[in-house]
């Protein structure tokens, strides 16, 4: 029954289903935002996520610090909030799914109306996306409960990889932590979108905040280890700045605001007419950014507490991060905070990969949104199993070297999210006309909108193109 659903909903040659010929709606049958401010939690929800915890501090502190953020911000300004505009623009003026907006737009275009695929690959990317996702949410998750049960206090190194070892070579362990996670996210979208999504990201932010002051102010007292930690996020060092570190700053740039994959896209769709996509849009990457940067306040002075390895890299969340922990006083309550905060970040991000999905089978299927849920949450835990069992049984399993989980993480990351961006900035920047894009975006005086057109069309696709490449290279 369950197969014979998805290949009804997702294998039909018409990738619009029953309304063949919709027109653009002034209004999403699903509702909009209450307000500009849960429009602003919602996309911060969805833009933050695991990396901005552990990789963003990371690569800043390892570039050359505050340079390396000077470097970043450019980047963000440059290439990363003129996507975004652009991807809240298709969203609203559209006000459907990713699929049926691009579709709708362009027929107004008097264009191709191939560029419905766009959507499908970023609807496509998101499933993808959560399907694994969800794993490490899952192990996030399950060591919520093993900090605050004590069990990192007094661990060594071999006890702490012991403990992750333990997790994740056990595919019933890791599937029961991947299933209760796609079950809440899953609870979250059927909700809707102000019943849902919005209370959601209204509870799940304003907590994700409190937890990480408070963990920054547990860093604060390391004393000097504070002062490290912040040493090594914010000293200016330009004699970092090599030719990568400015590639990896463009590459963040374009990945933190979760572009590329339709979730700003259909939220984009729920957002009142009357609100500055421009305005919106700083508010979301001034909101990522310092998330991202207080994460690192509060890690890495119990790091160089502890004189753990400053660079594990994704290692650090559940090898090095525990033995701090483990050894600190107070360690097994704030830990299992930190986890917690953790396991709030992903599950904010969650909910915006599934909705485009769920808003699809909504608008083109007239299904309930509960039903619609059920059957995204199913597909997303079948294809979470390939990354579940990637662990344990069959890790010597693999397709070009790589195993499912490797795979997945390189079709998402390394080319549909960058190639999803780079559409966007053409069929936005080129394709739409000047009229129709100035019309929805507002933006006043004249010169903002022109320089945003001009980022749009030429430099946006040029910084994606080189951060393309440079993946595919590397």
């Amino acid at each position: 029954m369950i197969a014979k659903l998805v290949q009804d909903c997702y294998s039909n040659l018409n990738p619009l289903g029953k309304k063949q010929n919709m027109a653009r709606p002034l209004q999403s049958i699903h509702g909009q935002w209450s307000s500009r401010w849960a429009f602003v939690l919602a996309a911060t929800g969805s833009a933050v996520g695991l990396g901005n915890i552990w990789k963003f501090p990371y690569i800043t502190g390892e570039n050359g610090g505050g340079a390396f953020v000077l470097v970043y911000l450019a980047c963000l300004v440059l290439i990363g909030l003129p996507v975004m505009m652009a991807e809240i623009l298709v969203g609203r003026r559209g006000r459907q799914n990713p699929v049926n907006s691009l579709h709708s737009l362009a027929i107004e275009e008097n264009t191709s109306q191939d560029w419905q695929y766009l959507g499908w690959m970023g609807l496509t990317a998101g499933i993808l996306i959560m399907s694994y996702y969800s794993v490490f949410a899952g192990q996030a998750l399950a060591y919520v409960f093993r900090n605050f049960s004590g069990v990192f206090e007094g661990v060594t190194a071999d006890g702490a990889t012991s403990i992750y070892n333990a997790l994740v070579s056990d595919p019933e362990r890791l599937l029961a932590w991947h299933t209760i996670f796609v079950i809440i996210t899953s609870i979250v979208v059927a909700r809707g979108v102000q019943g849902g999504l919005e209370k959601a990201v209204k509870f799940l932010m304003p907590a994700l905040l409190a937890i990480l002051l408070l963990l920054v102010g547990y860093a604060a007292n390391t004393g000097i280890y504070f002062q490290q930690g912040i040493d090594f996020l914010f000293h200016a060092d330009f004699s970092k700045l090599s030719g990568d570190a400015i590639l990896t700053a463009m590459g963040h740039a374009f990945f933190t605001l979760s572009l590329g994959m339709g979730a700003i896209m259909v939220y984009g769709s729920y957002l009142p007419g009357s609100a500055s996509i421009l305005k919106m849009t700083f508010a979301i990457a001034f909101a990522d950014t310092a998330v991202a940067l207080l994460a690192g306040m509060a890690i890495f002075p119990l790091v160089f507490a502890n004189g753990l390895d400053i660079n594990a890299g994704p290692g650090l969340i559940f090898h090095t991060l525990p033995i701090a922990f483990g050894h600190m006083p107070g360690g097994a309550f704030f830990g299992g905070l930190f986890f917690l905060l953790l396991v709030f970040a992903a599950w904010s991000s969650a909910i915006s990969l599934i909705e485009p999905a769920v808003a699809w089978l909504v608008e083109n299927r007239e299904v309930s949104r509960r039903r619609a849920s059920v059957i995204t949450g199913l597909v997303t835990w079948f294809l979470g199993l390939l990354t579940v069992f990637s662990f344990n049984i069959a890790s010597e399993w693999t397709v070009f070297g790589n195993t499912f989980f490797d795979l997945l993480d390189y079709l998402t990351a390394n080319i549909m999210l960058p190639l999803g961006g780079l559409l966007i900035a053409i069929f936005v920047g080129r394709i739409m006309s000047q009229d129709s894009s100035e019309e929805e975006l507002n933006i006043k005086p004249q010169y903002l909108y022109s320089t945003w057109r001009f980022l749009i069309r030429y430099i946006a696709p040029a910084g994606i193109i080189i951060v393309f490449l440079n993946m595919l290279w590397n």
